[in-house]
């Protein structure tokens, strides 16, 4: 035994004295037995103790070769979740910052893979039961079980997007902070979302524009190059951002802020968000969602220098349904009681947002615009200028019918490396892009704006009316 050894026995032994406590020793016999003094008193053999190795907090390893950590990192912003971590990914084998494609965590349904098949099944979201009475039968019902057996492919696809925009907005809270350029953010954010999603043009990458609109903007604001705005300890911003696979879109979004004063603004609109989601369902009237959620949104008021604001809902700004490849797919769900009485069908995907304000409630479109996308049903018209032919040609091929931004035209790929390579970027693009506007092929979105001064917030979920149930697809620990 080396002295290092003996003096960690001697050191031992001592401990174990002074508790009292009295540790066998282990024997060298082939049985393995202990061996033991006899009660006689005679001595026996002294034998060597074996070694106790000290147990060390360490990483997990999977069968499939991932390492397996413990979330650590506190989530610290304002209304998140209590209990949410921004390395919650890492209990699933993701590094931290996350670098590895989700599709090589977990795997769907349909994946016949035997290589991959220790693989977790993609997260399932939060289920609800849809309300009505009517429906009350869906839950248990052998029938529509088998009928979502037969759509696990569409469900392995929105889950594999939404557990890509769980990584990738929580590893963004945990470098949101005063002070970040807001173009920095977009291109950190995005392309996280990039390696996330294992980007591959239309099949799969990101879903729209990334968002983050300040204090009285709501919405459709993203930095054009050149613009070197920061974000201040005092901004209200709503970071709002889109995944897709196979065109099936996850949309959802947060408000971040970080002075307290706002919380109540940003309380109203999170549980008015929650509010809408719970009466969603199967056969109800959208109508019936715009009144929940204006009931909760105006049961709120902040108090901002003094002065108190109602929470007001922008009346003019609604959730909607999604279809493949098509942000707005038709329906829109409204955050204030009206006369719309259209209603959910089954297996409709429909994107559950709401938006509060310290303003009037009502937004109007202003500055500069950053946001454009092709038309779904864009009319055939011929182009004469051949920088417009060319630009449609890009859009066509990297975005199709995808919202995208002038920023992403800029880049060396074009928005999409995968592509174009690193010969995607667009020069002199602006005539051709309102050419194409002009006609009809494409159509802008410039900023929706409340009145100088005022504070929104924005919430967003994703959820998908299964049969059986409504399926929360985006909900993480975080809101």
């Amino acid at each position: 035994m080396s002295a290092e050894n003996e003096e960690k026995s001697a050191k031992k032994e001592d401990e174990e004295a002074e508790n009292g406590g009295n540790e066998e020793e282990e024997g060298n016999n082939d049985d393995g037995d202990v061996a033991t003094a006899d009660a006689a008193g005679v001595d026996a053999p002294k034998k060597k103790k074996k070694k106790k190795k000290k147990k060390k907090k360490k990483a997990s390893s999977s069968a499939n070769g991932l390492t397996k950590g413990t979330p650590s990192n506190k989530a610290e912003g304002r209304m998140l979740d209590e209990g949410s971590f921004t390395d919650y990914y890492v209990a699933h084998g993701q590094t931290d910052p996350p670098s590895i494609p989700v599709i090589d965590l977990f795997r769907g349904e349909d994946d016949e893979d035997a290589a991959r098949a220790s693989l977790p099944l993609f997260p399932e979201g939060e289920i609800q039961e849809h309300p009505l009475e009517s429906n009350s039968h869906r839950i248990s019902s052998a029938e529509l079980r088998q009928n979502e057996r037969l759509a696990s492919d569409l469900y392995s696809k929105l889950r594999h997007a939404s557990e890509v925009h769980r990584q990738v907005r929580h590893a963004a809270q945990s470098f949101i902070k005063p002070g970040i350029k807001l173009v920095d953010m977009c291109e950190r954010l995005e392309e996280t979302n990039r390696a996330l999603v294992r980007e591959k043009g239309l099949e799969r990458g990101i879903g729209f524009p990334t968002g983050c609109s300040l204090n009285h903007v709501a919405a459709h604001y993203t930095p054009n190059v050149g613009d070197d705005t920061v974000l201040a300890y005092d901004d209200v911003m709503k970071v709002d951002f889109g995944t897709q696979i196979d065109g099936r879109i996850i949309d959802c979004a947060w408000t971040v802020s970080f002075n307290p004063k706002y919380d109540p603004l940003l309380e109203a609109v999170k549980e008015a968000t929650n509010a809408g989601i719970k009466a969603a369902g199967i056969d109800v009237r959208l109508c019936d969602v715009g009144e929940s959620v204006q009931e909760v949104m105006e049961s709120y008021e902040v108090e901002l220098d003094g002065k108190t604001y109602p929470v007001k809902c922008i009346r003019n700004l609604n959730g909607h349904s999604i279809g493949p490849y098509q942000i707005h797919a038709g329906k829109s769900v409204p955050i204030v009681k009206c006369d719309d009485v259209t209603k959910m069908e089954e297996n409709e995907i429909f994107a559950i947002e709401t938006f509060g304000t310290t303003g009037r409630g009502y937004i109007v479109e202003d500055l500069e615009c950053s946001h454009y996308m092709k038309n779904f049903h864009a009319p055939h018209v011929p182009l004469r200028l051949p920088r417009s032919k060319k630009l449609l040609g890009h859009i066509n091929k990297t975005f199709g019918t995808l919202a995208f931004c002038r920023r992403w035209l800029e880049r060396d790929d074009g928005g999409s490396l995968t592509v174009n390579g690193a010969k995607g970027r667009q020069e002199k693009y602006m005539g051709a892009l309102k050419n194409l506007c002009d006609v009809g092929i494409v159509q802008s979105y410039p900023p929706l704006c409340d009145v100088k001064g005022s504070y929104t917030a924005q919430y967003e979920h994703t959820l998908i009316l299964r049969p059986t149930c409504k399926e929360i697809l985006s909900r993480g620990d975080d809101y």
